[in-house]
């Protein structure tokens, strides 16, 4: 017999609801991406808040120096230092010196044909491609080549290269510069390096004012325009991939987008009043023969939390970068004394020396032997006396 419109109804109900049994399960299962989302962001939270008060940790915990009492130099130590700076800057400048005794004091640790910057994109065999930056370009080859593609020279400048002989000077931060007043002989040289945001103005009576070089990463970059208005060339050392999108913006003359900004431990410029022509990327097989091979520091391993001490500062990343630019090199501002916790570490702020102790990156230890060695072998000159005093 046919159905009754009554049976109708209750067979088509049955059929559009579930049994009991399955729905709860359902309803769980619908649930569960949700509460491992409020994890995830939980967890993410958790990071992020660790990440600031580490930020925080690094801003706040350093000592400020009183730097009325602390930059008091003897006067006689002041005309020794600068008679030194002119007796090196008058003596006969050696072609091939900086490059010869490298090798002679590092052997097969020390490559004396390393192109300074990089001038194409790596390919898979070459040892660019081997590290991850700041030691290579692993997986980065096609952000090089877009930055390349930007930069219209990729060489040191026909300006530059044109002397027989060039001098450099590696000037640093070193507070031990503060009181020297060696900014007319520094500015003699014929390239001078420049480190990070370390300033000019205010202070060119002791650090002098001519830039060949300004050597940095986006954090360390100045901020200020001023800082840039005389720089021959804007090095830049990549640790990371949001540093190759800030330097394509500073390139192209662009605003970063903010959630790049995000992934900066600190302020980065907005832009840098340079033409395109004056930027150069260094090549990070200088980074990585320095690490690896000149100081023998381990390389790099995958771990959860912290890092190795292995990378180079900028200071003596620069010094090596200076041996395969110039055939003579001197530093200034170079030496940081653990011992003096209460002296300024730098010759423009008011950090003390103690400061020092809270980075986790570099081995100042490492890094103050090998410079020590490289002066006391003659390889290169301490004008300010921080390293090994010779005046």
């Amino acid at each position: 017999s046919m159905p009754s419109e009554s049976n109708c109804v209750k067979l088509r109900s049955d059929r559009a609801r579930p049994s009991l049994p399955w729905y709860p399960r359902a309803q769980s299962k619908m649930r569960r991406p949700s509460l491992l989302l409020k994890d995830i962001l939980k967890c993410t939270l958790l990071v992020f808040g660790v990440w600031i008060l580490y930020i925080l940790k690094l801003n706040y915990t350093t000592e400020e120096c009183d730097m009325k009492k602390m930059h008091y130099v003897d006067p006689d130590h002041i005309k020794r230092a600068q008679k030194y700076a002119q007796q090196v800057l008058q003596q006969e400048c050696r072609p091939h010196f900086a490059k010869r005794a490298m090798a002679q004091l590092f052997g097969r640790r020390y490559s004396s044909d390393l192109p300074p910057f990089v001038t194409k994109a790596p390919s898979r065999n070459e040892a660019e491609s081997k590290y991850d930056p700041p030691f290579g370009f692993r997986k980065f080859s096609s952000q090089v080549q877009t930055l390349l593609e930007l930069l219209p020279e990729h060489d040191f400048p026909e300006h530059l290269k044109a002397k027989s002989c060039r001098r450099c000077v590696v000037i640093g931060s070193g507070g031990i510069l503060h009181g020297l007043e060696l900014g007319q002989a520094l500015n003699q040289f014929d390239v001078v390096i420049r480190l990070n945001s370390a300033p000019v103005e205010g202070y060119s009576e002791h650090v002098g004012n001519k830039t060949t070089i300004r050597m940095t990463y986006p954090e360390g970059a100045p901020l200020s325009d001023l800082e840039y208005y005389s720089n021959d060339l804007f090095v830049a050392v990549l640790f990371k991939r949001v540093d190759f999108n800030w330097l394509q913006a500073m390139v192209r003359n662009e605003t970063l987008p903010f959630w790049v900004r995000l992934f900066f431990w600190k302020q980065v410029a907005e832009k840098i009043p340079l033409q395109p022509k004056h930027f150069r990327i260094l090549n990070p097989v200088i980074i990585k023969e320095t690490a690896f091979d000149i100081l023998q520091y381990s390389e790099p391993q995958s771990r959860f939390w912290g890092r190795d001490k292995n990378v180079p500062t900028i200071g003596v990343i620069a010094v090596v970068l200076a041996t395969h630019l110039c055939d003579e090199v001197s530093l200034a501002g170079f030496g940081y004394d653990l011992n003096q916790p209460r002296t300024p570490l730098h010759y423009f702020d008011n950090l003390c020396m103690a400061a020092m102790n809270f980075q986790t990156m570099h081995n100042v230890t490492t890094e103050t032997r090998f410079l020590l060695k490289l002066v006391r072998e003659g390889v290169v000159r301490d004008l300010s006396g921080g390293i090994h005093c010779e005046f």
